[in-house]
């Protein structure tokens, strides 16, 4: 028997998109020279050879060693503002580039809510399945109460989780709407729920949808400086009544910022 097609309401809200183009680039920035792209590509490659293994096997400690040395090959300050996060907290952040999931892992122990597609990527899904991401399927909507469970027994079990509610990259001032599904699973957990702002100093760094992994990373590599910088809101605390909408919009409201023009 063939499965119902979706309504459009729900495709649109499973299938989130983004018309950030190469409008959001607006061009003038210092780019490094061929040498330094080179050096840094080269060293990106030689800590995932060296690095991905080892954080798969290991997780933990092992997952932010790798985070911060993926971030340091490819010449990217991070900044961190604001108040540590506490285990088992749900991480809400604005979603800007591919790099965002790296920043927070790289500063603290965090399961990520990843897209079901990024399990097809070669290398990339082993490698995330294994250091313990977490995915949602958008084409399957009966299979989200399995996903808000499995996030609330993280969270119950003390492992924070970072979500990116918009559902896909957007770039500059642009912003999607916090979908507030996941967020149930903070509330049924009783788990706090920290903002946190994504925030670039140079476009560059934004994720278009039409470009592959391989060319956002040699676009990145030829900023000669990027400073990416997370600011963390104070954590909410839901009531086990609380309304999941209500939450979600909470959140977002909370944001300091985020995008490329947040100065670092």
């Amino acid at each position: 028997m063939t499965a119902p097609a979706l309504s459009p309401r729900l495709s649109t809200l499973w299938q989130p998109a983004s018309d950030c183009g190469d409008r959001c680039r607006p061009g003038g920035e210092r780019r490094s020279g061929p040498v330094r792209v080179a050096v840094r590509v080269t060293a990106l490659v030689g800590v995932l050879l060296l690095g991905v293994l080892p954080a798969a096997l290991l997780r933990g400690a092992a997952v932010g060693m790798l985070s911060r040395a993926i971030l340091a090959a490819l010449g990217i300050r991070l900044v961190w503002r604001g108040p540590l996060p506490r285990p088992g907290s749900l991480l809400v952040a604005n979603h800007v580039s591919w790099l965002d999931p790296v920043a927070l892992a790289a500063v603290l122990p965090v399961r990520v809510v990843a897209k079901h597609d990024v399990r097809s990527w070669p290398g990339v899904g082993w490698a995330s399945e294994r250091i313990g991401s977490l995915f949602i399927d958008r084409n399957r909507p009966r299979s989200l109460p399995g996903t808000v469970a499995e996030v609330a027994a993280s969270l119950r079990a003390g492992r924070s989780v970072a979500l990116f509610p918009e559902g896909t990259t957007f770039c500059g001032p642009d912003r999607g709407r916090f979908r507030p599904a996941l967020f149930q699973a903070a509330i049924d957990a009783g788990a706090r729920v920290v903002p946190v702002s994504v925030g670039y100093d140079s476009p560059e760094a934004s994720f278009l949808g039409e470009e592959t992994l391989g060319e956002s990373v040699l676009r990145v590599a030829r900023v000669r400086e990027l400073t990416l910088t997370l600011v963390a809101a104070p954590a909410l605390r839901p009531e086990t009544t609380a309304d999941r909408r209500v939450l979600a919009r909470a959140a977002q409201s909370s944001l300091a910022g985020g995008g490329y023009h947040l100065a670092a």
